[in-house]
């Protein structure tokens, strides 16, 4: 007994080592003052242009996005880079949704930083100053282009440059990448582009991740790596992020094949998007983790006389501090060599030490640490479900709004469920159907809140099942056996990972190797002399994957995903956590403690969730006046995508008002007034050419087509610029254009010469209310000009349709 307290005791300082660590990876550098050296970063001197940057949001094609160009045009004449503008027509499509092109008048700004050899590919350093409507945009993307000016300065304090640095300040990157897409397809600069470093934001805090490179990256990370300074960046990351829909202005010279670094910080992400996405919210830590990690990147590939070529790329993770460990995919099989050495030897040494492990022991304990790691899924996925939000990134706003209490919930849940598994291996419990019978009714309790909207909930149901079959596996197992069936599973799977996705197989083979060294070391654990070694190691262990758990958790709202690490946690926990003899009692104190936790943490997040909003965190709401000239009536439209709001949803009904609101919006009937309308015509060509052209009322900066063909056409045009769009009959296809100063035309030759018609829904917003109009606040309706006042809220927009035929 006095053993396992003693084992008990090195369990929680080896969880309470592991949070220091993943804690220490995830927190930002302090912010480096205005008299900071001057080959140094400094958050405060960026700061000073992140506070003019985002005063109020600057939209493309907006007057306060003008002055924030000709704010920046004036910094970089400052700083010697003879700014120039690029003001073109821009069009820019998604491979992921074809039927979507995006069009806008771009102002990309563009200087260049000389260096010694001007024929040299150059470094580009690229961001976007354009923000989306209603938010500020501190983080998104004013520190990018703050820490750019930054990193400029810095750079030419080190001295001249071994090659051309060019500054690309973007416009319209929150309008389907047009600035990028107008830069990379039309000036001639964007031929000398040799590596791209971008800079970008999802949140408003949190260490900057470099989360995307170009393909083939194995040279280009052994560089990044010389210099990284804190660093979050791993394989799997970009992995994970290639097979996302997700775009950011590095997505365009990307698809032409050069590569780069990608670079973002996605920490409180309440304020991403946000109208609170100001500079008082913004983390300066981040500002200068993000300026850091661009300095020591840009520095190396500035200075040095060539870039990175290409190369298989790279299985790569930062491990602590500054460091990331790197090497070609091809070594993943000498790491697993090593990992399955070590299990070999372990299994030699108990052998000779008179340790019977009998294989049907082993299956068990791999059967409940997958039972468990399905467990500790099925907890965190039943708490997202009980949350009561919806699954999106304005549904889970309340959630954002409670994120460090959540997080902690999700801590709490993991680590319980993880020390399950290992407790019920110790013992034979007289009723072997309450846990099976329990984790069926947690699978099932899934599908209680919000079954009306969201259905049955299939994931939940099939956790609970699967989890419980597991735990229907009888316990009574020798702790020595368990392990070494948890360790011979873990290296099935990295096996398997290293075949097919060899990319990711170090996230399963890193700490499983460092298992192996405490198993081959301490015969499975029966050597109770190196205990304190087995919880080294499982402080390491579990600290580097929770910097990972950190980062999941943040970038995808998908907390079942979060049990995979339960699993990885127990190849090194396992040791610590199981009872020796077959005896449970004494781990039932980490029960009884965890179990309090679990009710503590719980109640204050749900609490908190009934009521998340507050002045720093105030509630979305998004009003609009949309006048349907078609029909003759006014609609007051509210967004549909949300959590549950104060408006009064009596006075709503679903529905949709193309093209400004294709999905179901909330709308209720208002008042008609007189507003400016688009004018749509068209007209048949001389050479057989249809052409289209909308006509904004004054002042409008959006207008929407949606265009339906009977017939095949091609030779597409927008604005005068071939398009890849209307590429198919019977299918809506639809247009997005800002900054609508003048008509927009639309150009197709039918492919054949019978006749047909296109059915044409338009529209345009004006950002402000029809004259003399306001809300009724009496009957519930929040007024647009809240704090909380979402996106293009206060705004005026109309629809028509029109038909074209020829």
């Amino acid at each position: 007994m006095t053993k396992d307290w003693m084992r008990n005791g090195w369990l929680a300082l080896a969880l309470l080592g592991a949070t220091l660590l993943a804690w220490q990876g995830t927190i930002t550098p302090k912010a480096a003052p205005a008299s900071a050296p001057a080959g140094a970063f400094s958050a405060e001197r960026a700061l000073r242009d992140i506070a003019v940057i985002a005063r109020e949001p600057h939209p493309i094609a907006s007057p306060a996005n003008a002055r924030v160009r000709d704010y920046l045009l004036g910094r970089m004449t400052q700083l010697g880079l003879s700014p120039t503008v690029q003001e073109t027509d821009a069009l820019s499509s998604s491979p992921d949704y074809p039927q979507w092109l995006a069009g806008a008048r771009v102002q990309n700004l563009i200087g260049v930083l000389p260096g010694r050899d001007r024929k040299a590919p150059a470094l580009v350093l690229m961001s976007h100053y354009d923000s989306v409507p209603g938010s500020p945009g501190a983080a998104d993307d004013a520190t990018g282009v703050a820490a750019t000016l930054e990193v400029i300065r810095a750079l030419k304090v080190r001295g001249t440059p071994a090659r051309d640095v060019i500054v690309l300040i973007t416009d319209g990157e929150e309008w389907g990448l047009s600035g990028a897409e107008a830069f990379f397809g039309q000036h001639p600069l964007a031929r000398r582009a040799g590596l791209i470093v971008n800079m970008e934001a999802r949140g408003g805090g949190g260490r900057a991740n470099m989360f995307e490179t170009g393909a083939n990256n194995g040279e280009l990370i052994a560089r990044y790596r010389k210099g990284a300074k804190g660093p979050i960046s791993s394989a799997l990351a970009v992995f994970l992020y290639e097979k996302m829909p997700n775009d950011t202005d590095f997505s365009v010279p990307k698809r032409l094949g050069l590569t780069g670094l990608n670079f973002a910080f996605i920490g409180r992400q309440f304020d991403y998007h946000s109208p609170t996405s100001t500079v008082a919210n913004l983390d300066p830590g981040s500002v200068q983790s993000m300026g850091e990690q661009v300095l020591a990147a840009a520095g190396e590939f500035a200075a040095n006389p060539t870039l990175p070529g290409k190369a298989p790329s790279a299985v790569y993770s930062q491990t602590f501090g500054d460091h990331i460990l790197a090497y070609p995919p091809i070594m993943g099989w000498l790491v697993l060599a090593l990992c399955g050495g070590l299990l070999i030897l372990a299994g030699r040494r108990a052998k000779a030490a008179g340790e019977r492990l009998r294989w049907r022991d082993g299956l068990k304990g791999a059967g409940l640490a997958l039972a468990t790691a399905l467990l500790a899924a099925l907890l965190m996925h039943y708490a997202r479900r009980w949350t009561g939000d919806g699954f999106g990134f304005v549904e889970q706003r309340g959630i954002l709004a409670t994120w460090a209490t959540w997080e902690a919930s999700l801590f709490i849940f993991g680590v319980g469920a993880t020390l399950i598994g290992p407790l019920l291996a110790a013992v034979r419990p007289s009723r072997r159907w309450i846990a099976p019978l329990l984790c069926l009714l947690i699978g099932l309790g899934c599908s209680l809140p919000g079954a009306l909207v969201y259905g049955f909930d299939w994931l939940g149901a099939g956790l609970g099942l699967v989890a419980g079959l597991l735990f229907l596996i009888r316990g009574g197992v020798p702790r020595n056996a368990a392990w070494a069936g948890v360790l011979c599973l873990g290296f099935v799977l990295a096996v398997g990972l290293q075949i097919f996705v060899p990319q990711v197989a170090f996230l399963v083979a890193w700490p499983l190797t460092l298992a192996a060294v405490g198993a081959a070391v301490s015969r499975w654990g029966a050597d109770g002399r190196w205990t304190s070694l087995l919880a080294v190691i499982a402080a390491i262990a579990c600290g580097w994957l929770g910097v990972y758990v950190h980062v999941t958790a943040q970038g995808l709202d998908l907390p079942a995903l979060l049990g995979l690490f339960s699993l990885l946690a127990l190849f090194v926990l396992w040791p610590l956590a199981q009872p020796a003899d077959n005896d449970a009692k004494a781990n039932g104190w980490i029960l009884v403690g965890l179990s309090l936790a679990t009710v503590i943490v719980g109640y204050g997040f749900f609490q908190a969730t009934l009521n998340p909003w507050s002045e720093r965190y105030p509630r979305p709401e998004s009003l609009v006046h949309v006048t349907d000239s078609h029909a003759g009536k006014a609609w007051l439209v509210q967004m549909d995508d949300g959590p549950p709001n104060a408006l009064n949803d009596k006075l709503f009904v679903r529905g949709s008002l193309p093209p400004l609101y294709d999905r179901p919006a909330r709308l209720t009937a208002t008042s008609t007034l007189p507003v400016a309308i688009p004018t749509f015509v068209s007209r048949i060509e001389p050479d057989g050419r249809v052409t289209a052209v909308l006509t904004p009322p004054p002042g409008a900066r959006i207008a929407r087509l949606n265009i339906k063909l009977s017939a095949a056409v091609k030779d597409v045009t927008v604005q005068g610029r071939p398009a890849r769009w209307l590429t198919k009959a019977g299918e809506v296809q639809h247009l997005r254009w800002a900054g609508v100063d003048r008509p927009i035309v639309i150009s197709f030759r039918p492919v054949k010469p019978d006749a047909g018609l296109a059915e044409v829904d338009y529209g345009t917003v004006l950002e402000a209310w029809p004259k003399d109009w306001r809300v009724d606040s009496g009957n519930g309706i929040i007024p647009p000009d809240a704090p909380a006042a979402w996106n293009i809220s206060g705004a005026t927009g109309v629809t028509g349709k029109a038909i074209v035929r020829w």
